[in-house]
């Protein structure tokens, strides 16, 4: 058993009864869930984040380091990739925008593999495309659909979003009177079977697991208790929808206040949702800013167009080898070493 992701998965067990428990009538603590905790994490999530990316901006980059997968600019009888290997500010920016939206460099992902135990192979590894494409759209749907929790009137987006989202409605029978479950949001069910995913592949696969941090782990536990207590709350119990909307206005209104009926349930998913927020600067989650930085992507290839200069170096006093040879030239014609100028050609 890997202690590692049996750490981060008792850890997020751990976080979530500490919250519900804490919330219930008797311990009284939805001031500190509710509301002094949210607003905790939303100030280290965007101080953290700007400290982060502001150490990323002031990072040296001396030389042009792009990743490239195809021809540079060369001679006229050799095709450029221009996409692969840009050489203009408007390929960058197709190749970034490709790599961002599509995930481009990760289709082509591959993994080795030896068959019979003497032919190497080599696979695309497509399921993780295609697990981490659902993830990334699962998730980045879920928070435009919670954006109605925190708007009044709810943009027009958000609205159009939801209605793709639940385009498909269940009708039960209950006790002989016909009752409508609400309409069933597949970006929830593809976020929790997404992250399931890729966390049986962070176990299941060898090398794959012997890279595997607890780091690694906790934020898909943490997202995985979020979508499932998100789930629970939607379709198996029922919560206090406007006691919530009021809640979370107030909070984005700076006019907190604690209304009744909030269950411990929506406490406990909030909390899972701030500890989220003030993980994420910390951690591996910042490739959602770093891909916008990173050099090996956001750089022209035209080394061979455009000489570049270290801008960082600074003048250093040189001996050069001339001088060199006039410091030791009857020294070195002594040692029987050979010389440029002899003696007798000097000026």
């Amino acid at each position: 058993m890997n202690k590692n992701y049996m750490v981060s998965l008792i850890a997020v067990i751990v976080l979530f009864l500490i919250a519900y428990v804490g919330t219930q009538q008797g311990a009284g603590l939805q001031l500190v869930f509710g509301i002094i905790i949210p607003y905790l994490a939303v100030i280290l999530f965007v101080v953290g984040f700007i400290r982060r990316v502001m150490g990323w901006s002031r990072s040296a980059v001396p030389f042009q380091i792009t990743t490239t997968c195809g021809q540079q600019p060369s001679l006229p009888w050799f095709k450029q990739a221009k996409i692969d290997n840009p050489s203009s500010t408007f390929f960058v920016i197709i190749r970034m925008f490709l790599e961002i939206v599509c995930f481009r460099s990760l289709f082509r992902n591959s993994r080795m593999k030896l068959n019979g135990g003497t032919k190497l192979t080599y696979q695309l590894e497509i399921f993780l495309w295609v697990g981490a494409l659902a993830f990334h759209y699962a998730f980045f749907t879920v928070v435009v659909r919670h954006l109605r929790f925190f708007t009044e009137p709810v943009p027009f987006f958000v609205t159009l979003l939801e209605k793709v989202d639940s385009f498909m409605r269940i009708e039960v029978l209950y006790d002989a009177i016909q009752s409508g479950l609400p309409g069933v949001y597949m970006s929830g069910l593809v976020l929790l079977a997404a992250t399931l995913y890729l966390f049986l592949r962070r176990v299941l696969i060898p090398q794959v697991r012997y890279i595997s941090l607890a780091a690694d782990f906790f934020p898909l536990f943490l997202i995985m208790g979020i979508a499932l207590s998100g789930i629970f709350m939607r379709y198996f119990t029922k919560v206090d929808i406007v006691a919530i909307k009021e809640l979370t206005m107030g909070l984005v209104t700076f006019r907190p206040t604690i209304p009744e009926g909030v269950s411990g349930l929506f406490y406990a998913h909030m909390f899972l949702v701030s500890i989220l927020l003030a993980y994420f600067p910390f951690s591996k989650l910042m490739h959602l800013a770093g891909i916008f930085l990173s050099p090996t992507r956001n750089m022209t290839g035209n080394t061979r167009q455009v000489r570049y200069v270290n801008p960082w170096n600074y003048p250093v006093k040189v001996h050069t080898y001339d001088e060199y040879e006039d410091d030791f030239r009857e020294k070195m014609i002594d040692a029987g070493l050979p010389v440029v100028k002899m003696p007798e050609e000097q000026p």
